[in-house]
């Protein structure tokens, strides 16, 4: 299985953008994707991730109420719609899956230990 992450761009704080995570291969062996980002000089962190089967949602407190994430199963996709942007989203934001059930254990779904697949990142950049 490939990620392929696309939708990044510069937007003015407060507009929005839409993140694409498009699976290939054996999509149907993904059991979660995650959003995790990385600004620089910073360690990458968790933004979002949805579990495929519909069983979850689950977001950061810092992007909760303004980020959600959804799948589009025929197209194999996960999308994540951004809004309200702030300077401080500025980020390269990662797609991830995890295809060996990591995430269904503890606060996995969280860490970038719980994801196996990355995907090659998307620059956001938010100006004030």
């Amino acid at each position: 299985v490939q990620l392929q992450a696309s939708g990044g761009g510069l937007v003015l704080a407060g507009g929005s953008l839409r993140l694409s995570c498009a699976a290939s291969g054996r999509a149907y062996g993904i059991y979660a994707v995650g959003w995790f980002r990385q600004a620089p000089g910073r360690e990458r962190e968790f933004a979002s991730a949805i579990r495929l089967s519909g069983a979850g949602e689950y977001y950061a407190d810092s992007v909760k109420g303004r980020f959600t994430i959804a799948r589009d199963v025929a197209k194999n996709t996960v999308y994540l719609q951004m809004n309200s942007l702030r300077p401080e989203d500025t980020a390269v934001y990662y797609c991830a899956g995890d295809s060996i059930r990591r995430t269904y254990y503890g606060d996995a779904v969280y860490d970038t230990d719980g994801y196996d697949i990355w995907g090659q990142g998307t620059q956001v950049t938010v100006s004030s």
